[in-house]
């Protein structure tokens, strides 16, 4: 039971996560920074401060901001 627990928690961590993600770039592209972004309590609530640094590692999300704007979060943080 404690093993089926694990991999369930674990699956649905990524997919939340994925889900944040998807926020992010729907929220930047609707104009707000990213500095803002990362402040919102949406994102704050449900992401440990690793899972956002992470959020900034993902593909998709350097693909919609772009580098530099990545680049400047990471550096601020």
């Amino acid at each position: 039971m404690a093993l089926g627990d694990f991999f369930r928690n674990l699956f649905n961590r990524s997919s939340h996560v994925d889900r944040v993600a998807a926020y992010v770039i729907r929220e930047h592209e609707r104009g707000r920074s990213l500095t803002d972004i990362l402040d919102d309590p949406y994102v704050k609530n449900r992401t440990t401060p690793q899972e956002r640094e992470r959020l900034l590692d993902r593909p998709e999300v350097i693909r919609a901001l772009g580098d530099d704007v990545v680049g400047q979060a990471k550096a601020e943080s």
